[in-house]
This record gives structure tokens, C-alpha cells and sequence, in this order.
């Protein structure tokens, strides 16, 4: 007779195979189609092993091809996290004490990009979209970093893509949070510091009304961008780095301890190595 193998009491065919996370809880990721009433025996046998591992968070992971499992894990107390295009991510806390599950992610990050020529030219656009299209205000090219992008890369790219301009990324001058932005998330705005690499224009249609090289006076010339805040700043900053230096931030790589991945600080560098020579002396 074929032996069956249990653990804690229930057939391990019958459990939810899933891996240990890094703060005590598991991650399952669904793949292969089931019938909603097997997931949920699988799903009850599998919270009952993990509460006697005294596990924390449960993470469980919906392709969408599976959509048909969410409302069974929604009964069991799963509730969402967060979704991407291909997949719903639910989460449940297993112990009675405070959920330290983290939030999904609670900020989106804006740049706007400040490319001035050696004829003191602005590179400005008028938006063919959003709140400031038909209103004539020229403006800095702005967009959204991507995942898995850098506040550097996605600068060099949205200038690129809005003006056809390339550009060398130079320094982070200043930036702003904002809060209950884009489905009530909070919103971080990075002004960086681009020197121009060429100079033909070459506008994106779909976006962007209009794009130019404009004299900087007549930029900050404009009504608009005297008395808004972040237009007015965004002037005083470009005039403060072009006439005395204003230091900004420059990216520096470095490397994680914990898996040799690089990623990059931004910080005042110059001040730093000053700093850095006075300690030596």
C-alpha cells in the first residue's frame, strides 16, 4: 500500500507550494489553472500549516489568466495589495498582533529637465495635453521615471523623447513632494540639470505642441512662471547655477553589501571632497 505523506496533519499534495520571504511570512505564485474549490481546500489546509510555523504574511500572487481565484482567496480574508498589468497581488496577515505588511508603493517620481544652451537658450515646450495645453506657457520638458529606471536616465530620456534633444545629465538642483496626486498617491519631483549635445529640434507630436530654444529672459519673462511656484523656483534655480554655481546633486554609483547590486547616491560631491581634503590635513 502506498504510503501517504502528511505534514501537520494534511496530505502535502493538497498544500499551496510556496517559498519563505525574507520577514517571516511565505510567497505562493499561482500558475497552473485549478478548480475554485480545490484552491480553496488547498488555500484553508495551506493557512492552517503556516499558522502552526507561527509564518506572518501571506503573499499570494494571481496571474491574471487565474482571475478566477481571487474571489476565493477574498473569503479566506486575502485582501489586494497591489496589481500590475499581468498579475493581482493579494495579501493576508496571519498573527494577532499589528500588521507590519509594508504598503504598495506610495509615491511616484516626476522630473522636470533644465537644458540651457552657451547662448543662454532655454529648452521650453508648450504641452499638448493636460492642464497647461492651449494656455501658450512655455515650459521645461517634464515627464514620469519608469520602473526600474534612474532619476538620470529618465531625465536623459524624456527630453529626448519630447524634444529630440540629447542631453548630459549634470546634477539634481532641487526637489518637491507633493501628496494625493495620481489615485491619491504622493508624487516626488526631481529639477535636474542637463547639458545639451545637440540642437536640432524635433518634437513629439503626440505630447508636445511646440518646442524651442528660448533666451532665457524671455522665459522667465513670462507672467506665468514669475508668480507659480514651482515655475518660479525652477527660473531662480537655472539663473542661480548659471551666474554663481549653485551646487546640486550629482549621482554616484555604489554598491549594495547585501547583493553586489549598484545603484546610485545622490548627493553634493564637490562639497564632500572638499570636506573629505580638510579632514586629511
Amino acid at each position: 500500500m502506498e504510503k501517504l505523506m502528511f505534514q501537520n496533519g494534511v496530505k502535502k499534495d493538497q498544500l499551496l507550494s510556496a517559498v519563505n520571504d525574507d520577514h517571516g511570512g511565505v510567497i505562493v505564485e499561482l500558475k497552473e489553472p485549478m478548480d475554485t474549490t480545490v484552491f480553496q481546500n488547498m488555500l484553508k489546509a495551506s493557512l492552517s500549516k503556516w499558522k502552526l510555523q507561527e509564518k506572518k504574511g501571506v503573499w499570494i500572487k494571481v496571474p491574471i489568466e487565474l482571475v478566477n481565484l481571487v474571489e476565493t482567496a477574498v473569503k479566506e480574508g486575502f485582501w489586494y495589495h497591489h496589481a500590475e498589468p499581468h498579475y493581482l497581488m493579494l495579501v493576508y496577515w496571519i498573527p494577532e498582533t499589528e500588521n507590519t505588511i509594508p504598503a504598495n508603493a506610495s509615491h511616484r517620481v516626476g522630473i522636470g529637465a533644465i537644458v540651457l544652451n552657451e547662448k543662454r537658450e532655454l529648452l521650453v515646450v508648450q504641452e499638448n495635453s493636460g492642464k497647461l495645453k492651449g494656455t501658450a506657457v512655455w515650459k521645461i520638458p517634464t515627464g514620469i521615471v519608469e520602473e526600474g529606471e534612474d532619476i538620470f536616465e529618465g531625465a536623459i530620456r524624456e527630453v529626448k523623447e519630447e524634444t529630440g534633444i540629447d542631453t548630459e545629465f549634470l546634477e539634481v538642483l532641487a526637489f518637491r513632494q507633493t501628496h494625493k496626486a495620481l489615485f491619491g498617491k504622493s508624487d516626488l519631483f526631481f529639477i535636474c540639470m542637463m547639458h545639451p549635445l545637440s540642437f536640432d529640434i524635433q518634437k513629439q507630436d503626440l505630447e508636445i505642441e511646440a518646442a524651442q530654444w528660448m533666451p532665457f529672459e524671455e522665459y522667465a519673462a513670462q507672467p506665468f512662471v514669475q508668480k507659480h511656484g514651482i515655475f518660479k523656483y525652477t527660473k531662480d534655480l537655472c539663473l542661480a547655477k548659471a551666474e554663481s554655481g549653485y551646487p546640486g546633486f550629482t549621482p554616484v554609483p555604489i554598491t549594495s553589501f547585501f547583493d553586489g547590486s549598484t545603484s546610485f547616491l545622490y548627493f553634493n560631491k564637490d562639497g564632500l571632497d572638499q570636506e573629505s581634503s580638510a579632514i586629511h590635513l
